[in-house]
């Protein structure tokens, strides 16, 4: 089948549907009025809203139990001998640290692709149950390692769950809840992944005196909400029609290799190079800056559970500031339109993380306020939630956002290994590292400002296409 090549004259901060392929067929009855309160959504609303909700916030849970205990436990699985523990700050403990957050990352890229894949073709709720109790068994398996590469294979396919979490449960609300709420919902599910991540900093703080590998068996708990899902939460309706639509064979049914066909293709690499940038940066210091604060002079020490522990709060500190971040970020796409608030989130990261790094701090104000600083704007990752899926035609939708957003993350895994390289080869200095990864965010800014921008869109209630 052949695509367009030409394109319509696109007015500032609007896409026209015609400069994508598979469109779904024009109506000529007007879509029905958007709800503009809370009392006005519908019971299959309400329902997919708590089933994402939840989704990302076991998300964050169990993406980073990991992180929270990775020094120590790795640590116990690399000594053999009792008698001769090997101490949690030794640079082979940093290097098979940095390879299994690696394989993490990696299994997170292709499990959006993979699970965003049969989103479009199966529906958003059940793979989006698919998707939870992936990630779920998995976590939970990592107790059971006994060597580090047990637990480098059960994060990866934990990871693929995670994932596909994302780019589903993403679609799944850009779908049925009203476009105008779009920014707020982005900053309330990011939220959700925020209070994920303190669940489990609770969590490891709670069990600091115990074998860290009992940490992972918390990870369990997001099973349960499958059966949930799969008995309550309604497939959308606009999925639905354009599922029937490729069925009855009025529509064709795109397929992965559609991303970079057409105009879609632009939009594809474009969304790639910001991700790339963004998420290689990010998670090199969701990584490294516990392992920092662990090395830290100051404190290299302590105890290794007070270590543990002061590498959870290096961690829970940014994520609680990074709440403020999501309603700002929303604040900022609400007022001049998405591509713009993710090009300010990205130079506020720059400034941000340059003042925290350029210079050896000592560990309080590091801790307490510079460290939060930088995790003031991870806000921007709200606004992905929303703002991608609908770049994509419907068909093509959690495959197109699932596929570009957490492609970044084999950049990320690669940037989270040479990171350590890097550190270890300036004796361990990560803040180093952490500085030059920070400039990743000025490409990641140009590139968002060269998308399109779907803010007229939430404003109107236009009818639906495949920008929305």
């Amino acid at each position: 089948m052949d695509h367009p090549t030409t394109t319509t004259p696109v007015a500032s901060g609007e896409v026209d549907a015609a400069v994508l392929p598979y469109s779904p067929p024009a109506t000529t009855t007007a879509p029905p009025r958007e709800a503009s309160t809370l009392r006005d959504l519908t019971p299959a609303q309400w329902k997919s809203g708590i089933a994402a909700w939840l989704g990302w916030l076991f998300d964050g849970l169990d993406m980073h139990l990991y992180t929270m205990v990775a020094a120590s436990f790795v640590a116990i699985l690399l000594t053999a001998d009792p008698a001769s523990p090997v101490n949690s700050s030794d640079a082979i403990v940093k290097q098979k640290s940095s390879w299994i957050q690696a394989a993490f990352l990696i299994g997170w890229a292709l499990g959006g692709g993979f699970f965003g894949r049969l989103g479009d073709r199966m529906g958003r709720a059940r793979a989006l149950s698919l998707t939870v109790l992936t990630y779920a068994l998995f976590t939970g398996l990592s107790a059971f390692a006994t060597q580090w590469w047990h637990l480098l294979i059960f994060r990866f396919l934990a990871a693929l769950g995670i994932g596909g979490e994302w780019a589903v449960g993403s679609s799944l609300l850009s779908e049925t809840w009203p476009r105008n709420w779009r920014p707020w919902i982005a900053a309330v599910l990011q939220t959700a992944v925020n209070l994920g991540v303190l669940i489990a900093f609770v969590a490891a703080s709670l069990m600091k005196g115990i074998n860290p590998r009992f940490v992972f068996l918390v990870g369990i708990l997001p099973a349960f909400i499958v059966f949930w899902i799969r008995r309550h939460v309604p497939e959308p309706e606009e999925w639905h029609t354009a599922n029937a639509a490729a069925r009855a064979g009025s529509e064709r049914q795109p397929s992965i290799a559609d991303l970079f066909r057409g105009p879609t293709r632009r939009i594809t690499l474009l969304t790639i190079v910001v991700c790339a940038c963004a998420l290689t940066s990010w998670w090199s210091i969701m990584f490294w800056v516990p392992q920092l604060m662990n090395s830290h002079p100051d404190i290299r020490d302590w105890s290794d559970p007070d270590k543990r522990q002061m590498q959870a709060a290096a961690l829970m500190l940014p994520v609680l500031v990074s709440i403020p971040g999501n309603f700002f970020a929303a604040w900022l796409a609400k007022i001049f339109g998405f591509r713009r608030a993710i090009a300010v989130m990205c130079l506020g990261f720059v400034a941000a993380i340059t003042v925290a790094f350029c210079i050896e701090r000592s560990w309080m104000p590091l801790l307490y306020f510079y460290i939060p600083l930088v995790g003031f704007f991870s806000g921007i990752f709200g606004l992905f939630t929303m703002y991608l899926p609908p770049l994509f035609p419907t068909l093509l939708r959690t495959t197109g956002a699932g596929f570009c957003y957490n492609i970044g993350r084999i950049a990320s895994a690669v940037g989270v290994i040479l990171f350590g390289i890097f550190a270890n080869s300036l004796s361990g200095q990560l803040r180093i590292p952490l500085l030059v990864g920070g400039f990743l965010f000025i490409p990641a800014m140009f590139a968002a400002m060269l998308l399109p921008d779907h803010t007229r869109e939430m404003r109107e209630e236009a009818p639906r296409g495949p920008i929305e």
